[in-house]
């Protein structure tokens, strides 16, 4: 078997991740993500920031209610 070097950085991952929160990704950039990034820093980066958008909305939530 033959293994694939990925030697994307873990900034490239957070670029990824965070443009792929909004939605705006091109198909040419998610074609070379899925080629040049390692996925475990794509999963952690993706836990991180889904644990901050989900802190950021019940910070927001407590200060319109409370």
């Amino acid at each position: 078997m033959t293994e694939v070097k990925r030697g994307g950085s873990f900034g490239q991952a957070v670029k990824a991740v965070l443009w792929s929160f909004f939605g705006v990704r091109k198909r040419r950039d998610l074609e070379a993500d899925a080629t040049q990034l390692n996925p475990l820093h794509v999963l952690i980066v993706a836990l991180i920031a889904a644990g901050v958008f989900i802190g950021v909305l019940i910070l927001i939530v407590r200060a319109v209610v409370g």
